[in-house]
């Protein structure tokens, strides 16, 4: 019998494949694996760079009101001392905001304390409600939640954008008294 069936390559037929499938999938993985670890730094510090620059924008907004209303009150000698004190803390709070990104190693081995940059957003947000609440002026929108509109005012992020111009039509009475 030329044409004889071996047996025993057929049972081993099942190893054989699975460990031809685990050796390509984990390749594959590794693979992947590292392809995404490159693209997930980038988008990362695409991201990070993003949301850095809207915190400081904000950041940068309180600073510049509490220093504005330093250099008023310095320069006419208002006596406030409620504001006055509001500003020095306010000033103060952002002071404390860290401005570059503390290393791993640095945070691993302790030389650098960890700041809750949320708490102390919080408390800088907080801070300066009061603030305007004490000089009588109303908080503005910070310039990360507003856009502007075609006619040149200012929206805030909550509110829905016109598409297209109502007319008047709107307010013309149509049949059966429905108004659509």
């Amino acid at each position: 019998m030329a044409d004889e069936f071996d047996l025993e390559a057929l049972v081993h037929l099942e190893q054989t494949l699975a460990s031809l499938f685990f050796c390509s999938t984990d390749a594959g993985y590794t693979d992947g694996f590292a392809h995404g670890r490159i693209h997930g730094l980038i988008e990362g510090r695409a991201l990070g760079r993003e949301k850095g620059f809207e915190i400081w924008e904000e950041i940068g907004f309180y600073e510049g009101f509490a220093n504005t209303w330093q250099a008023i009150y310095a320069k006419h000698g208002h006596n406030d001392q409620r504001a006055v004190h509001h500003i020095k803390h306010l000033l103060e709070l952002i002071s404390q905001f860290p401005q570059v990104n503390p290393s791993t190693a640095a945070i691993a081995s302790g030389t650098v304390d960890e700041v809750d940059i949320s708490k102390l957003q919080r408390q800088i947000r907080s801070r300066y409600k009061a603030l305007c609440a004490s000089l009588g002026v109303k908080p503005t929108l910070r310039a990360a939640d507003v856009e502007s509109t075609e006619e040149g005012g200012v929206q805030s992020a909550g509110q829905q954008k016109q598409v297209w111009k109502l007319e008047e039509d709107a307010k013309r009475p149509t049949m059966q008294g429905l108004s659509f």
